[in-house]
Protein backbone atom coordinates (compact mmCIF):
# COMPACT_ATOMS: atom_id res chain seq x y z
CA UNK A 1 0.00 0.00 0.00
CA UNK A 2 0.99 3.66 -0.92
CA UNK A 3 2.78 5.46 2.37
CA UNK A 4 1.90 8.58 0.68
CA UNK A 5 -1.07 9.92 -1.33
CA UNK A 6 -0.49 12.95 -3.90
CA UNK A 7 -4.06 14.45 -5.19
CA UNK A 8 -4.05 16.91 -8.11
CA UNK A 9 -2.40 17.59 -11.55
CA UNK A 10 -1.03 14.56 -14.19
CA UNK A 11 -0.87 16.59 -17.55
CA UNK A 12 2.14 16.98 -20.22
CA UNK A 13 4.63 19.70 -19.95
CA UNK A 14 5.78 20.81 -23.22
CA UNK A 15 9.14 22.28 -22.62
CA UNK A 16 10.91 24.28 -25.35
CA UNK A 17 13.56 22.79 -27.12
CA UNK A 18 15.75 26.04 -27.57
CA UNK A 19 16.86 27.86 -24.32
CA UNK A 20 16.55 31.58 -24.42
CA UNK A 21 14.00 31.59 -27.06
CA UNK A 22 10.43 33.77 -26.76
CA UNK A 23 7.12 32.28 -27.63
CA UNK A 24 7.12 33.24 -31.00
CA UNK A 25 10.72 32.04 -31.70
CA UNK A 26 9.82 28.54 -30.27
CA UNK A 27 10.27 25.73 -33.25
CA UNK A 28 10.57 22.39 -30.93
CA UNK A 29 8.15 21.68 -27.73
CA UNK A 30 9.45 18.47 -26.11
CA UNK A 31 6.68 16.58 -24.20
CA UNK A 32 7.32 15.32 -20.62
CA UNK A 33 5.40 13.79 -17.91
CA UNK A 34 4.35 16.18 -15.22
CA UNK A 35 1.97 18.07 -12.50
CA UNK A 36 3.07 18.86 -9.13
CA UNK A 37 1.57 15.99 -7.47
CA UNK A 38 2.48 13.31 -9.97
CA UNK A 39 6.12 14.39 -9.83
CA UNK A 40 5.91 14.35 -5.93
CA UNK A 41 5.03 10.89 -5.65
CA UNK A 42 7.02 9.59 -8.64
CA UNK A 43 10.02 11.41 -6.81
CA UNK A 44 8.99 9.13 -3.89
CA UNK A 45 8.73 5.92 -5.64
CA UNK A 46 12.06 6.92 -6.79
CA UNK A 47 13.76 7.46 -3.76
CA UNK A 48 12.01 3.95 -2.32
CA UNK A 49 8.70 5.43 -0.76
CA UNK A 50 5.12 3.58 -1.59
CA UNK A 51 2.91 6.53 -3.41
CA UNK A 52 -0.26 6.66 -4.90
CA UNK A 53 -1.65 9.36 -7.01
CA UNK A 54 -5.26 10.67 -7.13
CA UNK A 55 -5.76 12.96 -10.47
CA UNK A 56 -7.86 13.22 -13.92
CA UNK A 57 -6.61 12.79 -17.41
CA UNK A 58 -8.69 12.96 -20.72
CA UNK A 59 -8.95 9.31 -22.73
CA UNK A 60 -5.47 11.14 -24.73
CA UNK A 61 -3.72 10.91 -21.30
CA UNK A 62 -2.95 7.36 -21.19
CA UNK A 63 0.61 7.53 -21.69
CA UNK A 64 0.88 9.63 -18.60
CA UNK A 65 -0.74 6.33 -16.38
CA UNK A 66 1.82 4.11 -17.89
CA UNK A 67 4.49 6.37 -16.97
CA UNK A 68 3.55 6.89 -13.32
CA UNK A 69 3.16 3.22 -13.76
CA UNK A 70 6.16 2.28 -14.60
CA UNK A 71 7.39 4.35 -11.69
CA UNK A 72 5.61 2.07 -9.66
CA UNK A 73 3.28 4.42 -8.20
CA UNK A 74 -0.33 2.93 -7.48
CA UNK A 75 -2.51 4.44 -10.14
CA UNK A 76 -6.33 3.10 -9.47
CA UNK A 77 -7.11 6.62 -7.99
CA UNK A 78 -6.63 8.59 -11.61
CA UNK A 79 -9.41 9.00 -12.84
CA UNK A 80 -10.30 8.97 -16.88
CA UNK A 81 -12.48 11.71 -18.32
CA UNK A 82 -14.75 11.01 -21.44
CA UNK A 83 -14.37 14.02 -23.56
CA UNK A 84 -12.23 16.54 -21.38
CA UNK A 85 -8.51 16.53 -23.15
CA UNK A 86 -5.36 15.73 -20.96
CA UNK A 87 -4.07 19.21 -19.59
CA UNK A 88 -0.83 20.57 -21.75
CA UNK A 89 1.38 23.21 -20.19
CA UNK A 90 4.06 25.09 -22.55
CA UNK A 91 6.99 26.00 -20.99
CA UNK A 92 9.86 28.60 -21.79
CA UNK A 93 13.12 27.92 -20.82
CA UNK A 94 15.83 31.34 -20.02
CA UNK A 95 19.20 30.63 -20.85
CA UNK A 96 20.20 29.00 -17.19
CA UNK A 97 17.58 26.85 -17.33
CA UNK A 98 14.52 28.90 -15.71
CA UNK A 99 11.29 27.78 -16.35
CA UNK A 100 8.40 30.51 -17.77
CA UNK A 101 4.37 29.03 -18.07
CA UNK A 102 3.33 29.78 -21.28
CA UNK A 103 0.00 28.81 -21.44
CA UNK A 104 -2.10 25.98 -22.36
CA UNK A 105 -2.33 26.65 -26.46
CA UNK A 106 -5.89 27.10 -27.64
CA UNK A 107 -7.21 24.92 -24.82
CA UNK A 108 -9.10 27.58 -21.82
CA UNK A 109 -8.01 25.98 -18.52
CA UNK A 110 -11.66 25.37 -17.11
CA UNK A 111 -11.62 22.81 -20.18
CA UNK A 112 -8.78 19.61 -19.22
CA UNK A 113 -9.50 16.53 -17.57
CA UNK A 114 -7.83 17.58 -13.98
CA UNK A 115 -10.46 20.63 -13.33
CA UNK A 116 -13.08 17.67 -13.31
CA UNK A 117 -11.61 14.95 -10.60
CA UNK A 118 -14.66 13.64 -9.47
CA UNK A 119 -15.23 13.41 -5.62
CA UNK A 120 -17.52 10.44 -5.60
CA UNK A 121 -14.51 8.24 -7.61
CA UNK A 122 -11.59 8.67 -5.25
CA UNK A 123 -10.75 5.61 -3.61
CA UNK A 124 -11.21 5.40 -0.09
CA UNK A 125 -9.32 2.30 0.52
CA UNK A 126 -5.76 4.21 -0.62
CA UNK A 127 -6.10 6.20 2.89
CA UNK A 128 -6.25 3.24 4.83
CA UNK A 129 -2.51 2.24 5.22
CA UNK A 130 -1.18 5.60 3.98
CA UNK A 131 0.42 8.39 6.36
CA UNK A 132 0.80 11.16 4.42
CA UNK A 133 -1.37 13.38 1.76
CA UNK A 134 0.44 15.93 -0.16
CA UNK A 135 -1.55 18.42 -2.16
CA UNK A 136 -0.99 21.87 -3.96
CA UNK A 137 -3.27 24.65 -3.94
CA UNK A 138 -4.74 24.55 -8.28
CA UNK A 139 -7.11 22.19 -8.01
CA UNK A 140 -8.89 24.74 -5.91
CA UNK A 141 -9.06 26.81 -8.95
CA UNK A 142 -12.27 24.70 -10.10
CA UNK A 143 -15.51 23.78 -8.18
CA UNK A 144 -15.63 20.00 -9.01
CA UNK A 145 -11.73 19.16 -8.42
CA UNK A 146 -11.88 21.49 -5.24
CA UNK A 147 -14.55 19.05 -3.94
CA UNK A 148 -12.29 16.18 -5.01
CA UNK A 149 -9.55 17.65 -2.31
CA UNK A 150 -11.99 18.64 0.33
CA UNK A 151 -13.39 14.80 0.01
CA UNK A 152 -9.44 13.66 0.22
CA UNK A 153 -8.91 16.18 3.45
CA UNK A 154 -11.99 14.65 5.19
CA UNK A 155 -10.30 11.46 4.18
CA UNK A 156 -6.79 11.99 5.60
CA UNK A 157 -8.56 13.25 8.87
CA UNK A 158 -10.49 9.74 9.36
CA UNK A 159 -7.45 7.55 9.03
CA UNK A 160 -4.70 10.16 10.51
CA UNK A 161 -2.63 11.22 7.74
CA UNK A 162 -0.86 13.93 7.81
CA UNK A 163 -0.96 16.56 5.57
CA UNK A 164 1.66 18.82 3.30
CA UNK A 165 0.92 21.06 1.59
CA UNK A 166 3.03 22.98 -1.33
CA UNK A 167 1.08 26.44 -2.17
CA UNK A 168 2.54 25.56 -5.56
CA UNK A 169 0.89 29.06 -6.70
CA UNK A 170 -0.34 29.38 -10.69
CA UNK A 171 -2.06 32.16 -11.31
CA UNK A 172 -2.59 30.89 -14.89
CA UNK A 173 -4.48 28.14 -14.01
CA UNK A 174 -7.26 30.23 -11.81
CA UNK A 175 -10.19 31.84 -13.98
CA UNK A 176 -10.56 33.74 -10.84
CA UNK A 177 -7.47 34.65 -9.33
CA UNK A 178 -8.61 36.84 -6.67
CA UNK A 179 -10.39 33.96 -5.34
CA UNK A 180 -7.55 32.16 -4.88
CA UNK A 181 -6.42 33.60 -1.04
CA UNK A 182 -10.18 33.09 0.44
CA UNK A 183 -9.87 29.43 -0.71
CA UNK A 184 -6.03 28.69 0.47
CA UNK A 185 -7.24 30.38 3.84
CA UNK A 186 -9.63 27.46 4.06
CA UNK A 187 -7.00 24.87 4.16
CA UNK A 188 -4.44 26.35 6.79
CA UNK A 189 -6.74 24.67 10.18
CA UNK A 190 -6.07 21.21 7.78
CA UNK A 191 -2.47 21.04 7.12
CA UNK A 192 0.27 20.10 9.20
CA UNK A 193 3.65 21.19 7.20
CA UNK A 194 3.83 23.97 4.67
CA UNK A 195 6.26 24.75 1.71
CA UNK A 196 5.97 27.96 0.23
CA UNK A 197 8.37 29.97 -2.05
CA UNK A 198 9.57 32.97 -0.77
CA UNK A 199 6.99 35.08 -3.21
CA UNK A 200 4.10 33.21 -2.12
CA UNK A 201 5.09 33.28 1.39
CA UNK A 202 5.60 37.10 0.93
CA UNK A 203 2.19 37.19 -0.80
CA UNK A 204 0.28 35.05 1.87
CA UNK A 205 2.14 36.40 5.18
CA UNK A 206 3.38 39.43 4.12
CA UNK A 207 7.06 37.92 5.47
CA UNK A 208 9.16 35.15 4.06
CA UNK A 209 10.51 34.09 8.07
CA UNK A 210 8.69 30.19 8.26
CA UNK A 211 9.12 30.86 12.33
CA UNK A 212 6.58 34.02 11.91
CA UNK A 213 4.79 32.01 9.73
CA UNK A 214 4.55 28.83 11.56
CA UNK A 215 3.07 31.61 14.65
CA UNK A 216 0.35 32.85 12.36
CA UNK A 217 -0.95 29.19 11.54
CA UNK A 218 -0.76 28.05 15.07
CA UNK A 219 -1.06 24.17 14.61
CA UNK A 220 1.38 23.29 12.34
CA UNK A 221 4.39 20.96 12.25
CA UNK A 222 6.50 22.78 9.99
CA UNK A 223 6.82 25.72 7.42
CA UNK A 224 9.83 25.42 4.56
CA UNK A 225 10.60 28.75 2.66
CA UNK A 226 12.46 28.26 -0.48
CA UNK A 227 14.11 30.63 -2.61
CA UNK A 228 14.72 28.89 -5.44
CA UNK A 229 18.83 29.38 -6.66
CA UNK A 230 19.06 32.90 -5.35
CA UNK A 231 19.13 32.19 -1.33
CA UNK A 232 18.87 29.69 1.47
CA UNK A 233 15.91 27.16 2.49
CA UNK A 234 14.36 28.36 5.81
CA UNK A 235 12.71 26.46 8.03
CA UNK A 236 10.69 25.68 10.77
CA UNK A 237 10.53 22.02 11.90
CA UNK A 238 8.98 20.82 15.64
CA UNK A 239 10.44 24.75 17.09
CA UNK A 240 14.18 23.72 14.89
CA UNK A 241 14.72 26.64 12.67
CA UNK A 242 17.06 27.40 10.40
CA UNK A 243 18.45 27.74 7.36
CA UNK A 244 20.07 25.78 4.04
CA UNK A 245 22.41 26.69 1.40
CA UNK A 246 20.84 25.43 -1.83
CA UNK A 247 23.44 23.24 -3.86
CA UNK A 248 25.26 25.16 -6.61
CA UNK A 249 24.59 23.07 -9.90
CA UNK A 250 24.22 24.20 -13.85
CA UNK A 251 21.09 23.75 -14.01
CA UNK A 252 19.28 22.70 -17.26
CA UNK A 253 15.75 22.79 -16.65
CA UNK A 254 14.43 23.72 -13.39
CA UNK A 255 10.66 22.35 -14.12
CA UNK A 256 9.73 20.08 -11.10
CA UNK A 257 13.27 21.33 -8.50
CA UNK A 258 10.52 22.28 -6.14
CA UNK A 259 8.43 19.32 -6.14
CA UNK A 260 11.50 17.02 -6.06
CA UNK A 261 12.27 18.85 -3.11
CA UNK A 262 9.34 17.84 -1.35
CA UNK A 263 9.40 14.09 -2.49
CA UNK A 264 12.98 14.40 -0.87
CA UNK A 265 11.70 15.77 2.40
CA UNK A 266 8.53 13.49 2.76
CA UNK A 267 11.11 10.73 1.80
CA UNK A 268 13.20 10.96 5.02
CA UNK A 269 9.91 11.80 7.03
CA UNK A 270 8.72 8.59 6.19
CA UNK A 271 11.99 7.27 7.34
CA UNK A 272 13.31 9.12 10.22
CA UNK A 273 10.02 9.69 11.60
CA UNK A 274 7.66 12.88 12.44
CA UNK A 275 9.41 12.66 15.90
CA UNK A 276 13.01 12.98 14.57
CA UNK A 277 12.26 16.33 13.83
CA UNK A 278 12.72 17.59 18.03
CA UNK A 279 16.26 16.48 16.91
CA UNK A 280 17.70 19.40 15.37
CA UNK A 281 20.54 18.19 13.67
CA UNK A 282 18.09 15.54 12.25
CA UNK A 283 15.81 18.23 10.95
CA UNK A 284 18.70 20.32 9.13
CA UNK A 285 19.58 16.93 7.64
CA UNK A 286 16.13 16.50 5.82
CA UNK A 287 16.01 19.85 4.50
CA UNK A 288 19.63 19.16 3.12
CA UNK A 289 17.99 15.69 1.38
CA UNK A 290 15.21 17.49 0.05
CA UNK A 291 17.68 20.38 -1.49
CA UNK A 292 19.96 17.64 -3.19
CA UNK A 293 16.69 15.53 -4.91
CA UNK A 294 16.04 19.25 -5.85
CA UNK A 295 19.36 19.74 -7.33
CA UNK A 296 19.72 16.65 -9.03
CA UNK A 297 16.05 17.42 -10.83
CA UNK A 298 17.61 20.13 -12.79
CA UNK A 299 20.34 18.86 -14.09
CA UNK A 300 18.22 16.66 -17.00
CA UNK A 301 15.07 18.07 -19.20
CA UNK A 302 11.57 17.42 -17.69
CA UNK A 303 10.76 16.71 -14.32
CA UNK A 304 9.74 13.18 -13.64
CA UNK A 305 12.49 11.70 -16.48
CA UNK A 306 15.07 13.80 -14.61
CA UNK A 307 14.19 12.67 -10.84
CA UNK A 308 17.31 10.94 -9.13
CA UNK A 309 17.33 7.83 -6.98
CA UNK A 310 18.14 7.07 -3.20
CA UNK A 311 21.71 6.21 -4.69
CA UNK A 312 21.91 9.15 -6.89
CA UNK A 313 21.01 11.42 -4.00
CA UNK A 314 23.80 10.05 -1.42
CA UNK A 315 26.34 9.99 -3.93
CA UNK A 316 25.83 13.39 -4.51
CA UNK A 317 26.03 14.27 -0.63
CA UNK A 318 28.67 12.68 -0.02
CA UNK A 319 30.50 14.61 -3.25
CA UNK A 320 29.20 17.94 -1.73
Amino acid sequence: MARVLGIGELLWDYLAAEMGAGLSEVKTWLPQGGGAPANVVCGLSRLGTTAGLIAAVGCDGEDLITLCDDQEVEVVGVQRHPTAPTRSVYILRSPTGERTFAGFGSTPTVDFADAYLDPALIPASLFVEADFLVLGTIALAYPQSRAAVLRALELADQHYLRVVLDVNWRPQFWPNPAAAIPLMAELWSRVDFVKLAKEEALWLFDTADPVGITEYLDGVEGVIVTHGGEGAIAYCLSENSGEVEPFSVEAVDTTGAGDAFVAGFIHQLCRQGVASLSDPVKAREMVTYGAAVGALTTLKMGAIAALPTAAEVQAFLKQH
